[in-house]
């Protein structure tokens, strides 16, 4: 039921929402004060993952993406991204930051201090909420971002 990353116990853990609330191969948004919003999603199976609502593509907003196995297609250009490791399947290449989640007792929990410091320097989706306020088409924020190393 959980997608757990390795932390400790000691990690302080901010509950977003049940895990019903997800829409079954879909997802939900979690905005942040500062940076991209997460998108939190749910498979068939009631796995639950977190990824930063950008592909690494051309930035589409993954939560506007159909979930399928434990991958999103993204709106844009149909990339498979991996809900569990955040990257491109082949032949298609990069990444986008994932966070850890934790359900306990069908509640989700993300890493309070991961939404608060993780993957904050990158450009919003390139559609979908907050794509106004993102650069003009052909400009720098449509280079394809490294992979991150968690």
């Amino acid at each position: 039921m959980s997608n757990n990353s390795n932390h400790s116990n000691t990690n302080e853990w901010k509950a977003i929402c049940r895990v019903e609330d997800i829409p079954v191969l879909g997802a939900r948004r979690v905005a942040r004060p500062v940076g991209v919003d997460v998108a939190v999603f749910r498979n068939a199976e009631d796995e639950v993952f977190a990824l930063l609502d950008r592909c690494p593509h051309k930035g589409g907003p993954l939560s506007q993406g159909i979930v399928f196995g434990t991958s999103v297609a993204c709106p844009l250009h149909n990339w498979a991204i991996g809900l569990d490791d955040g990257c491109a399947r082949s032949p298609d290449e990069g990444c986008t930051p994932k966070f850890a989640v934790k359900v306990a007792e069908g509640v989700v929990h993300l890493d309070a201090e991961e939404l608060k410091t993780h993957a904050i320097d990158l450009a919003p989706p390139r559609a979908g909420p907050g794509a106004a306020t993102a650069g003009k088409l052909g400009d720098e924020t449509f280079n394809v971002q490294a992979p991150h190393s968690s």
